[in-house]
């Protein structure tokens, strides 16, 4: 299922709540969801396991239900930098699927997370029978382009806040990660690995992003509040 052997090994059946929890499932017809139940599988990453890896062969479509991924660079070549992070209800790499090229990015589990995937065979008959596959694709793929046009502007902002507010503010996009809702389960370690912060100014930029109200820090995680301000806010000088 995935570049890592032990993933594949551990590979397993969806549940049918696993399955129903699927986004884009609701837009295929009874014929199509019962054929792509069939190829699909689900596996457990442990932190630090990389579900793709740079340079690997693409063989499945790959989504996420529970838990947090990392999409970043070869650190071996240089600076380590993260692209986005991955949160629940997402689905990646269909560009990758569709050139089938080699993987340019890594894909790394930061907690214990429950990844599905569909064979690219599968993948490349949806899109030849599936209208509504194909406009969920579609969507995909220019919500990708959004994001990653915002993540180069967030690389050169000077104020740390709100670079962390720009990115926390990516993770709730319901279009992307429809199973996040309005809470977002994510630990400040977490958080910095994402943003390239230390831990210490991640827990200050939320204690001045709580402040302003845009989020309330809860136990296990972060409840957005008020999401246009995460994605277009600015901040008082004071706390920039």
């Amino acid at each position: 299922m995935s570049t890592s052997p032990n993933l594949r090994e551990r590979a397993r059946a969806l549940s049918d709540a696993e399955f129903a929890q699927i986004p884009w499932i609701s837009a295929l017809t009874a014929d199509e969801r019962e054929h792509v139940r069939q190829d699909m599988l689900v596996t457990i990453a442990q932190p630090g396991d990389y579900v793709v890896r740079i340079g690997r062969p693409v063989t499945y479509w790959f989504g996420l239900i529970e838990g947090l991924l990392k999409m970043s660079n070869d650190d071996r070549l240089g600076l380590a930098i993260t692209f986005t992070g991955i949160a629940p209800g997402g689905w990646f790499g269909e560009g990758t699927v569709l050139k089938r090229e080699p993987y340019r990015y890594n894909i790394q589990a930061l907690r214990v997370s429950r990844v599905v995937g569909i064979s690219t065979e599968m993948f490349d008959w949806l899109i030849g029978h599936s209208l509504g596959f194909n406009r969920f694709v579609m969507l995909q793929l220019n919500e990708r382009l959004g994001q990653f046009i915002a993540a180069r502007e967030i690389d050169r902002m000077g104020s740390p806040d709100l670079r962390v507010a720009r990115n926390l503010a990516a993770m709730f996009e319901p279009k992307l990660y429809p199973g996040v809702a309005e809470l977002l389960r994510i630990t400040q370690q977490e958080l910095a690995y994402l943003v390239g912060l230390s831990r210490q100014r991640v827990n200050e930029a939320l204690k001045t992003l709580s402040a302003c109200g845009w989020i309330r820090v809860e136990y296990g995680g972060l409840r957005v509040l008020n999401l246009d301000a995460l994605r277009y806010g600015e901040l008082p000088e004071h706390s920039a």
